[in-house]
């Protein structure tokens, strides 16, 4: 029984091994990560701004950046009656406060690997999300 374990424990730890030696690019799940993946982690950084916090992760390190204060607001809708006249409350005016939060994964030559929205807002009528909008705009 105890063999048996160590064998399993080594294919683990040398699955594991093999495993962490690729390098995947993957397909994008969103505009941020197909505008940013790949690119130089200074760009991102020289047009955004400094990471708000940083943190070492075997050959890369995990950077998070918060930025893109915004206020938005969205008018009242109501009910049509033709004629260019408004019937009953259908939905109250609001403010929106946007912000966006990613974790960068950056290898050690300071090139992004991956990138995850932490703090995100959805769009307005089925549109991109705000961290979309904000970062993935050339």
């Amino acid at each position: 029984m105890t063999f048996r374990n160590m064998v399993t424990a080594g294919l683990v730890a040398a699955f594991g091994l093999a495993a962490a030696g690729c390098t995947t690019t993957g397909v994008a799940k969103n505009p941020v990560e197909a505008r940013w993946n790949g690119q130089q982690a200074g760009a991102f950084f020289a047009r955004f701004g400094p990471p708000v916090s940083d943190t070492a992760a075997g050959n890369s390190t995990l950077y998070t950046w918060r930025g893109g204060n915004k206020t938005r607001v969205i008018p009242a809708t109501y009910e049509d009656l033709g004629g260019g006249k408004k019937g009953k409350l259908l939905t109250p005016a609001r403010t929106q406060y946007l912000r966006c939060e990613v974790q960068l994964t950056v290898s050690s030559d300071y090139v992004i690997r991956s990138i995850r929205t932490v703090v995100d807002r959805p769009g307005v009528d089925g549109g991109s999300s705000y961290c979309a909008e904000f970062l993935a705009a050339e």
